[in-house]
Parts: C-alpha cells; sequence; structure tokens
C-alpha cells in the first residue's frame, strides 16, 4: 500500500521537520566519515614518513650497509627489526642503491629486490603514499638513505598496516554514529515541541480547512451588515471590514495604522480602544447613532463590532412622539370629560346661565392659551408642539410656560431641527420637573413644578433657553450630560437613554452654535442653545 500524506496541519508540519531532520543528521555524518579516511590515510602516511627518516639518521646505519651483505642476521636486519617493533611499523626496510632489501620482516626476502619502486628516493627525494607489496597494503614512506659524505647510498621504507587505518576509520564511526542519533533524537523532540504547539494553535484543522475557513472568513466579515473593527495588542487596526468603513468614514488605508491616529479624539474612539468599559455602549458619529461592542482577543488585541441604530432611534422617537401625542390626547380627553360632566349637571339642575358662563371661561382659556402660544412663536410646527407639550405637562401636573421674551418669527430654515431640539430639551425639563414633590428643605413650603421655554431671534440666529425647577445636574456633570449614552434615568424598552441632549449639541454644532448647560436662579437647571443661520433673512436685510 501506498503510504498516504497526512491531512492534518501539525501532522504535515512533524513528518516535514522529521525528514528534513534526518536528512541533515545523515549528511552532517556522512560529511564528516568522508575526509575522516583521508586524515587518517595522511596521518599513517606521516607517520610511516616520520619513522623512517628517524631510521635514516641512525649513525652507523649507513656503514652497516655499506660493509656488510644483506643477511637475516646482519647488523641492519637486527637495527630495523629493533625500529619496527618500537614504533610498531608493519615494517622496516632498508634497501641499498640497486633496490635490494637489507632487512624485511620475513626474513627469507632479505637479498631480494624490493616489490615497488624505490626511485623517488634513491635520487634524492622523500616519498609518502598508499600501496600494495608483499605484506599487502600499507600506508609506506621512503627516504633517502646518506652516508657521512652526504651520497645516497640506499633507501629506507617503512610501511604502517592499512588495516590498522581502517580499524580506526571503523572505531569513529560508532561515535559519529551516536552523536547523529543524539542530533536528531533532539531534532525530533524539537519538531514534536513545534508540531504540538501547532496542533494547539490550529486545534487539529486540516490544511484545507483553513483555506476554507479563511475564505469564509472574508466572506462573512465583508458581507454582514455590522461593523467589524479588529485591534492588535498595541493599538493599530488590524482588520476592517465594508461595514464599518461606511460607518466610521474609513479607507482601506486604515488597516495597520493606530486608532488614535486614524479617528479623531472622542467617545467613539475611546470606546472602541477600550478606554470606556461596558456592553452596548451608545456613540454619535457623524450623525449616525451606533451601538458598540468591545471583545478581547487571546495575543492581547481586540475585536469591536458596530451596529448603526440610527433608523432605530429615529422609529423610536417617533414612537415617543406618537406616544406625547397620546398623552396628550388622554389628558385633553380626561379634562373633557370632566368638563361635560360639569355642564350635564348644571344642565340637569336647570342652572342653565351657568353652564353657558362655564363653557364660555373652559373654552376662552383654551383659546387663551393656544392664541399665546401662537402670538409668540409663529411658526406652526413650533407651536403646536408647545401646545402638545402644554397638554402633557398639565397632565403630569407641571406647568409649562412660554417666556414673555419669546419671539420667533415665520422664517425658519427647518422646523423639524427646531422641533428635535426643542423636544429633546422640553422632554428633559419635564422629567426634571416632575420629581418635585413634597415641601422643600427647612419646611418651607413646596414649589409648583414647572418649565418656561424662551424662543427668540437674534438676526438669523435661533436662540432656545428651556429652564425648569428641578434637582438640576449634578456637580461636574455640565460635559458629561450631553456625552453619548449619560443619562441618570433608567431606559424605557424600545431604546436607550443618553441621546436626546447628545444630538441636541451635534445638531447645534452642524449649525456652527453650541448646547450649554447652567443653573437657574432659585435652584434648577438651564439649556442653552444656539443655531446660527436656522432663520432666512429678510428681503430688505438682503438688498
Amino acid at each position: 500500500m501506498r503510504p498516504r500524506w497526512p491531512r492534518r496541519v501539525f501532522a504535515q508540519v512533524l513528518l516535514v521537520q522529521l525528514l528534513l531532520t534526518t536528512g541533515v543528521t545523515t549528511l552532517a555524518a556522512g560529511l564528516f566519515l568522508a575526509p575522516l579516511g583521508s586524515q587518517l590515510d595522511d596521518q599513517a602516511e606521516h607517520r610511516a614518513l616520520a619513522i623512517a627518516q628517524t631510521t635514516a639518521a641512525q649513525p652507523g646505519l649507513a656503514r652497516d650497509l655499506l660493509a656488510h651483505r644483506p643477511a637475516p642476521g646482519g647488523p641492519v636486519q637486527a637495527g630495523a627489526e629493533r625500529v619496527r617493533r618500537a614504533t610498531g611499523a608493519s615494517y622496516v626496510v632498508v634497501v641499498d642503491n640497486r633496490g635490494i632489501r637489507y632487512s624485511h620482516t620475513t626474513p627469507s626476502e632479505i637479498g631480494r629486490h624490493v616489490s615497488t619502486d624505490p626511485g623517488p628516493a634513491l635520487t634524492g627525494h622523500e616519498w609518502t603514499g598508499i600501496e600494495r607489496g608483499t605484506l599487502g597494503r600499507s600506508a609506506r614512506g621512503k627516504v633517502p638513505l646518506r652516508d657521512q659524505r652526504g651520497e645516497i647510498v640506499g633507501a629506507v621504507s617503512v610501511g604502517i598496516a592499512y588495516g590498522s587505518v581502517r580499524a580506526l576509520l571503523l572505531d569513529a564511526v560508532p561515535g559519529v554514529l551516536m552523536y547523529a542519533g543524539a542530533a536528531l533524537g533532539v531534532g525530533a523532540l524539537a519538531a514534536g515541541a513545534v508540531s504540538w504547539r501547532l496542533r494547539k494553535r490550529t486545534h487539529g484543522i486540516e490544511l484545507s480547512e483553513i483555506s476554507a475557513l479563511l475564505d469564509e472568513r472574508e466572506a462573512m466579515l465583508h458581507g454582514i451588515r455590522e461593523g467589524v473593527l479588529a485591534l492588535d495588542r498595541r493599538g493599530r487596526v488590524r482588520l476592517v471590514n465594508d461595514e464599518a468603513q461606511r460607518l466610521l468614514g474609513l479607507g482601506p488605508e486604515a488597516t495597520g495604522r493606530p486608532l488614535d491616529d486614524v479617528l479623531p479624539p472622542g467617545r467613539t474612539t475611546d470606546v472602541l480602544a477600550g478606554r470606556v468599559a461596558g456592553a452596548d455602549l451608545l456613540t454619535v458619529w457623524g450623525g449616525r447613532v451606533l451601538v458598540a461592542n468591545r471583545m478581547e482577543t487571546a495575543d492581547g488585541g481586540a475585536v469591536a463590532t458596530l451596529r448603526d441604530r440610527t433608523e432605530l432611534e429615529l422609529l423610536g422617537r417617533e414612537l415617543d412622539g406618537i406616544r406625547g401625542l397620546t398623552e396628550a390626547l388622554r389628558a385633553q380627553d380626561h379634562e373633557h370629560a370632566n368638563q361635560l360632566h360639569t355642564i350635564v349637571g348644571l344642565l340637569e339642575l336647570g342652572l342653565y346661565e351657568q353652564a353657558v358662563e362655564f363653557v364660555a371661561e373652559v373654552s376662552g382659556a383654551h383659546r387663551a392659551t393656544a392664541e399665546q402660544v401662537t402670538e409668540r412663536v409663529r411658526e406652526p410646527m413650533v407651536s403646536a408642539l408647545l401646545v402638545g407639550k402644554s397638554a402633557v405637562a398639565a397632565e403630569r401636573g407641571v406647568a409649562l410656560r412660554v417666556s414673555e421674551a419669546t419671539q420667533l418669527p415665520p422664517r425658519v430654515v427647518d422646523s423639524r431641527d427646531l422641533v428635535t431640539v426643542l423636544g429633546n430639551l422640553v422632554d428633559n425639563a419635564l422629567d426634571a420637573a416632575g420629581t418635585v414633590r413634597g415641601g422643600a428643605a427647612g419646611g418651607r413650603p413646596a414649589a409648583e413644578p414647572f418649565v418656561e421655554v424662551e424662543l427668540r431671534a437674534e438676526g438669523s440666529t435661533v436662540v432656545l433657553r428651556v429652564s425648569d425647577n428641578g434637582p438640576g445636574v449634578p456637580e461636574g456633570a455640565a460635559e458629561l450630560v450631553f456625552t453619548d449614552g449619560w443619562s441618570t434615568k433608567e431606559p424605557p424598552a424600545h431604546r436607550r437613554r443618553g441621546l436626546g441632549l447628545s444630538l441636541v449639541r451635534r445638531l447645534a454644532e452642524r449649525y456652527g452654535g453650541s448646547a450649554r448647560v447652567g443653573e437657574r436662579d432659585g435652584g434648577g437647571a438651564v439649556f442653552t442653545v444656539e443655531l446660527p443661520e436656522a432663520l432666512l433673512e429678510l428681503e430688505g436685510a438682503r438688498r
């Protein structure tokens, strides 16, 4: 059966590392052993040459060679054997200038011509090499033998048995293999550790699954309708999907840059950077209401998600408007029902004149209230808002007053923006004034809760001022009240608190104006909003 290539990533890496480790270890051992034989040959040749040089330098050897004939019991044989036994050489052969042996390990070879060429030594040159002779293959060294006058009278040849050289090589192999095996074992352990770590990091998935997961990740991140922003441990943008680019106004060039460099300072940047803790945090960015969540990752980075709740918030505010209208209608219905019952009772009692006076008084009061608003606020949508809020305030037991300084001409550029700002401020003021209960501190009589609205025009600028006699803004929170998501009230079921005043400030800044809060004389809060260029200029003024 053909071996199957493993499918898991960690198994593939382990197998490749083991193959590489084995190959490198084998190559290293081979590269070490290959020159070792040549080194041992050189060492044996130089040893043989050194013995031959020492033998040729013995005093009297050349004299004995010239004075005696080659014989097994001659002085040359005795001296050569003494050197051979002392040095452990395979042989020490002394020849005359004709190549006739005067010494040999085998005495029967004495007097015969040497089996190898003594020419280089007889011509005055030293020679080393590997040759095969009567005693087999050996490493040899040959030197010339000179008499007292320096003339060459013969040569000395020394051989080191090649079997001993091979034995040295074979003796070195186990040690080399032992070190190679140790290196292979260490490499295998390292490969196993790397593979285990890789298995842990990849969760044991296959290589094809990684590719599929990356494709699915790209399709999911760029296909979902939620913004996704990934940061590394240093706060640099690692990934921004299409929706996040749309919501935050970023481009692909934001990748790799610090978050604080690609987004200006503000709550949105703080939430994404993790400087504001919490879940489902509200931010306002570029006129959009976003819900942000941030989750830390194992490598020290983080992934933040963004949901666009702009339309939902608009629907929620429309629902609030409808609810306010419903409350106003209910309040009016309740009031009209009581008045109708009073009129019916007067009629049944035959008090017709009193009934007529009561009807005139009630209708006149309502007409006076509506006329008071429309005389001062001549923008229909704004005056209608104030009339409706008056009914809601009456139902809550809060008096809604229109300041005598109020004068708003019917030249509003966009009445919807003005209604948004005024509606948010009045709603907050009614909530604050509605908390006034019981007597004042120190036994003073309870104050009547009220909200006062002032609208006036200064050239083309509209100035709105809404004050109440509620508890006021907490100390040190004059700027926090305009922060996205900040509120002291419980949120309703259909949406979150802490966006109204933030939208008021952003809308004012869009007009180039401002929104601020201060303390009211006598207690309570005063919100002032300036909207430059919110009124159309008169024809005469333009001319």
